[in-house]
């Protein structure tokens, strides 16, 4: 019982006496397990409950639903860039160690609104799953996917508890110019064939996201060798953590969705060329042709010196050549 009462101590001690007084009272910066359990219902609808419930059901038609959500994500994400900028980055914030303001001056209280409007974008996002699961799109709801949106709410939960302004904030800036971009892309995407032919540059969008995590990383865990402005350490731990997590996962899904998979459908193009010529039962008449009776001009015959198994194999090889480079 007395480890339960100094944990529960210890605990109450964090939640209000460290945390930005600024910010305790405003909704879910109560306690992070409202959101840790938002996300989790989230996760299970996704993955689980909401297959289930379209398992004898019609894809929706969500064209002019998605239209719709991606432009204002889009102004969302502008409006908390914007945000970002005026209140801090572009207004005085040092990319070397700026300290959180925990005054409440009109900039200081402008930049702690602007983290938890951030904050709570990251539960917005989840209708890019939700939409997906309704459209019985599952390739898409992937664990790549699921991981990053369930984790954000509580990750930027803790930022807004302790943190909300100064150096963290930067992964916000990032995030959200990203954002800019992303959705913007998807409400194209929407429109149609008539605009889709325009988005070839589909596969940036992920090299972006690994560019903002490596940007993250490195503006984070530069206060590991100075950190002039004593900002929190952790917090620098902990969002350098994030980025890396990311960095990798959006990397090996770069991997398999831009490298592996345009292997395999290269492979595939070849196999079915091949296939398509009916290579096996079609003798090679380019290289038989002038041969009588094994003999040309007297002289034995090249094929006649080699094992039959030979002749064949590379009667074939040749086949396959010319079929596959006729059928380019």
């Amino acid at each position: 019982m007395e480890l339960i009462t100094n944990v529960h101590q210890g605990w109450r001690y964090l939640m209000d006496e460290l945390s930005d007084p600024r910010t305790r009272d405003w909704p879910l910066m109560s306690s992070p397990f409202p959101t840790i359990g938002i996300s989790l219902c989230y996760a299970y609808f996704v993955k689980v409950l909401g297959p289930r419930l379209m398992e004898n059901r019609k894809p929706f038609e969500l064209r002019k639903v998605l239209i719709v959500y991606n432009f204002l994500q889009v102004l969302f994400s502008t409006w908390l860039f914007y945000e970002a900028c005026v209140s801090g980055w572009l207004a005085g914030y040092s990319l070397r160690c700026q300290p959180v303001d925990y005054s409440r001056s009109p900039m200081a209280m402008r930049m702690a609104s602007g983290c938890w409007w951030y904050y709570f974008s990251k539960f917005t996002e989840f209708f890019d799953t939700i939409f997906f699961v309704m459209r019985k799109r599952y390739d898409q709801v992937s664990t790549l996917h699921v991981i990053h949106h369930g984790i954000m709410p509580a990750s930027v939960w803790w930022g807004v508890k302790f943190t909300p302004g100064g150096h963290s904030s930067f992964f916000g800036l990032l995030n959200t110019f990203v954002h800019i971009i992303m959705y913007a892309y998807y409400m194209l995407a929407a429109m149609g064939p008539k605009v889709q032919k325009y988005l070839w540059w589909k596969k940036y969008l992920t090299v972006l996201q690994m560019v903002q995590f490596i940007l993250v990383m490195g503006h984070a865990f530069q206060l590991l060798i100075w950190n002039e402005c004593n900002y929190p350490i952790a917090f620098a731990y902990f969002i350098g953590a994030h980025a890396v997590m990311f960095y990798f996962l959006f990397s090996n899904f770069y991997k398999q969705a831009y490298t592996v998979r345009k292997q395999a459908k290269k492979e595939k193009a070849e196999q079915m060329a091949l296939m398509n010529g009916n290579l096996e039962s079609v003798p090679n008449k380019n290289i038989t042709n002038g041969h009588a009776n094994g003999h040309s001009n007297g002289k034995p015959d090249f094929y006649q010196t080699i094992d039959k198994t030979m002749e064949d194999s590379y009667s074939t090889t040749r086949h396959r050549a010319y079929v596959g480079f006729g059928s380019n």
